[in-house]
């Protein structure tokens, strides 16, 4: 057994993955094992519980700023995991990646303008380009065969409009799991520039890579145009609800402009439990991000064998990095309310596709960061009621049916 296979306790209902209004509101039932908000049921590394007590016991909260000591420790982080060479200079912190990417938004466009995306996306993405008066273009990324693919035909078509100022890029790829290769970066930046559109990064599952691939930043290919909202310790290391978030480029003008937006609204620095939390995280964290990468490769492994032993109807997408696994479920006959009501029925917390991609009626995201034991439980139960579920279908009887998610994809932790 190691610690990952014990969830710490819960102190009550207010976690967001864990409460029963959010999960009644989504699968109609907060009898479910919650594997949908894209946070860990683990409990974090010893130096960041240690540097939080240390702050803790301190008994006092004065002013206290060390923003370039986050970025050194970000930095030094970047140059041993991914031989990323990132000058201290160039990075600014802002609450939260989201916060990163409106302003960003606001920055690169006009009201107005587009914003491309690559669908099925990350759903907030969407909710901080229309909330800012911007229109979105879609780009669906190419499934061939369970994999996924950029169609560069796609996307040099749309973003050779005049409108488009902008594009989100996802990587690794939240919820297909995708982590982009050089090659595919490198030609991505030749359409980008080619058509004066900035890309804006989002890197924060940058961390969780699994064996045989390897995470390429935006910034190793073009850090002179492009922006990479270089994440947070959030996903690497727990931290959702004590992290702030980090954007870095070379872009000296695009930066300049940044830091004066985000400095006229004080959003430039974090309170002393964000700020050495996440020097303790990228200093000290890690052998537990080794040996949590080494648990998460295992229980996707463990999920594919049950998959193509026990519920081959259902197909998973190669798992290359994140956390979240992308299933196809097409070949239950089961899609939209249907689907979303059978996962109600087993007790399996999955998020449905729909809040990705409107058009993945049949497809759901799986979080597997939790103890591979609440797993194997929810994946077990899932197969029971599928089974039935399509056995019932075979004979023209309809499912029963579920509530829809109301307000619940709303939230940015999803």
């Amino acid at each position: 057994m190691t610690l990952f296979d014990i969830a710490p306790a819960k102190t009550g209902d207010t976690f967001v993955r864990h409460d029963p209004k959010f999960l009644d509101m989504v699968f109609g039932t907060d009898q479910v094992t919650p594997l949908w908000v894209a946070d860990m049921d683990f409990a974090v590394a010893a130096p960041i519980q240690e540097e939080l007590s240390r702050l803790a016991d301190r008994g006092q909260f004065a002013y206290e700023f060390n923003s370039k000591g986050v970025f050194a420790a970000i930095s030094d982080w970047f140059r041993r995991r991914h031989d990323l060479i990132l000058d201290v200079e160039k990075f600014e912190q802002i609450p939260g990646v989201l916060s990163a990417i409106a302003l960003l938004i606001r920055e690169l466009t006009e009201p107005g303008d587009s914003v491309l995306m690559q669908v099925p996306a990350y759903h907030q993405f969407a909710k901080v380009i229309s909330t800012a008066g911007r229109k979105i273009v879609k780009s669906p990324l190419r499934n061939i065969d369970g994999a996924y693919e950029m169609d560069y035909a796609d996307l040099e078509e749309k973003l050779s409009a005049a409108d488009v100022k902008a594009m989100i890029l996802c990587n690794p790829h939240n919820p297909v799991g995708r982590v982009w290769r050089r090659d595919e970066l490198e030609k991505l930046v030749e359409v980008a520039n080619r058509h004066n559109v900035t890309i804006i990064s989002d890197e924060i599952h940058s961390d969780i890579i699994y064996t045989g691939h390897r995470f390429t930043s935006l910034m190793a290919v073009d850090p002179k145009i492009h922006v990479s909202v270089i994440g947070s310790p959030a996903k690497t290391f727990g931290m959702h609800s004590i992290s702030n978030g980090y954007i870095y480029t070379a872009n000296e003008e695009l930066l300049d402009r940044f830091k004066k937006t985000a400095e006229s609204m004080y959003l430039t620095h974090g309170n002393a439990f964000t700020t050495f939390a996440t020097i303790a995280a990228y200093e000290k964290g890690d052998v537990w991000v080794d040996e949590l990468l080494t648990y998460l490769e295992a229980t996707a492994a463990w999920i594919d064998q049950f998959l193509e032993e026990e519920l081959p109807a259902v197909k998973m997408s190669p798992v290359e990095g994140t956390y979240q696994v992308w299933l196809d479920c097409s070949a239950t006959g089961l899609a939209g309310d249907d689907l979303k009501a059978t996962l109600g029925q087993s007790g399996f917390g999955a998020t449905p596709g729909t809040w990705f991609d409107q058009d993945a009626t049949q497809f759901i995201r799986v979080n597997i960061a939790a103890p591979r034991a609440e797993i194997e439980k929810a994946f077990s139960q899932f197969k029971s009621v599928l089974d039935r579920a399509m056995d019932a279908r075979a004979q023209g009887i309809a499912p029963a049916g579920s509530k829809a998610c109301a307000g619940a994809s709303t939230n940015s932790c999803c």
